[in-house]
């Protein structure tokens, strides 16, 4: 076997192994294709030029510095002491409101539309702070997230420089250092190994670039990408840490405390939505009115909500094998063969609830074995187990309902 499918057998046993360790108690982002790409060599050059420049004054912002000094203020609400709104508003203009509103010009957002909202509102009293500072956090995570995303399509896309894919990846371990304890709570939450798998998975990237493996490279990206969205996922929706859960629970004894828990929950739910709306929108939706601050926290069903997310996330895994199906013998056919087995195992412990732990075995197994199929273009093979994916699947949407 040679040195690239080795890695590959070892990442799509450690991609569907992530939740071994036993559940025992979050594209958000979604890239889209610009439909006004001009034509004009002249207009793209300056575009190119200007980007290089942006991107080495980003590499001058400490984005964690101003995003830990924004928290620190903000967090004094939580003692119940004053929030300087007016300072946490100056670093978010000075250091982080660029980087937000480029991501949210690449990936078609609004996340500084709602954070200058919601520090307004926290500014003239009409939000409280706890609120203000969950919605702050959750976006702000969410731009970080992205970001590494950002960083991932531009190596791909300046592969043959590997020095500049080499600064890339680095950029995209950088912000994933801000979201890591993020990661790791659920780890110590779910007893899942989120973590492990995000660090090798980028130990692993460097090695692909080292190799010159652009297939290698866009599996581990996949891992990272699907793990961060697990992450979110966990944080949002799953039983019984998620805040889905914990507002539900907290509305019973306080309302203040329950509002601030919905917050956090809609703000981490954001960085998964774009990615479901797209293959289960019916389902997206439901969850997103759920999480609104509209809605009463009383009236916050948390067993509805991580439903909707079980049946989200198995039409999105379907989704990637019909993809993966649609292009086989090619690099995608096994990229997405990767991202349905990714999907399968974010609900790993949901399926194990709905159908037992003998299910969801099987299942994986059958994954695993498509994963090999697709990565040995054996079509045989991969038509064996493919029904069998899609038939589990299905099983796992019906008793979701």
């Amino acid at each position: 076997m040679s040195l690239k499918w080795k890695w590959l057998a070892l990442l799509a046993a450690a991609a569907l192994a992530l939740g071994a360790c036993g559940q025992s108690k979050q594209t958000a982002g979604t890239e889209k294709e610009s439909s006004n790409q001009t034509a004009v060599e002249k207009q793209e050059k300056p575009k190119k030029e200007e980007k290089t420049e942006n991107e080495k004054e980003e590499a001058e912002v400490d984005y964690a510095g101003a995003f830990s000094e924004a928290l620190a203020e903000l967090e004094k609400a939580k003692q119940g002491g004053a929030v300087d709104f007016g300072k946490v508003e100056s670093i978010y203009k000075e250091k982080l409101q660029p980087l937000v509103q480029k991501r949210d010009a690449e990936f078609e957002d609004t996340l500084d539309q709602h954070i200058t909202n919601a520090l307004a509102a926290g500014k003239d009293g009409s939000l409280e702070p706890l609120v203000v500072k969950q919605i702050f956090d959750k976006l702000m995570q969410k731009v970080f997230y992205t970001t590494i995303k950002h960083e991932f399509t531009e190596a791909e896309e300046h592969w043959a420089n590997k020095e500049e894919v080499k600064e890339e990846l680095e950029e995209a371990k950088t912000f994933y250092a801000i979201l890591q304890s993020t990661v790791e709570k659920r780890d110590a939450a779910y007893g899942t190994k989120l973590v492990d798998a995000i660090n090798g998975a980028f130990a692993q990237m460097e090695q692909s670039v080292q190799n010159d493996d652009a297939l290698s490279f866009a599996l581990g990206k996949q891992v990272v990408d699907k793990t961060l969205m697990k992450t979110f996922y966990l944080a949002s929706g799953a039983l019984p840490h998620g805040y889905a859960a914990k507002a539900a629970a907290a509305a019973k004894e306080n309302a203040e405390e329950a509002k601030v828990e919905q917050a956090e929950g809609w703000a981490f739910y954001q960085s998964v939505y774009p990615y479901m709306k797209r293959h289960a929108a019916e389902e997206a939706d439901y969850i997103l009115k759920q999480f609104d601050l509209q809605t009463d926290v009383k009236m916050l069903d948390p067993k509805a909500v991580n439903h909707a997310f079980v049946r989200g996330w198995a039409k999105v895994a379907l989704h990637e094998y019909e993809e993966s199906k649609e292009n086989w013998g090619q690099d995608k056919s096994v990229i997405t063969a990767l991202e349905g087995a990714l999907f399968i195992n974010m609900i790993e412990q949901d399926i194990k609830t709905l159908l037992g732990d003998k299910a969801y075995t099987d299942l994986n197994e059958q994954a695993t074995r498509y994963l090999e199929a697709a990565k040995a273009k054996n079509k045989a093979e991969g038509d064996k187990w493919l029904p069998q994916i899609e038939a589990a699947l299905q099983q796992v949407i019906q008793k979701a309902n």
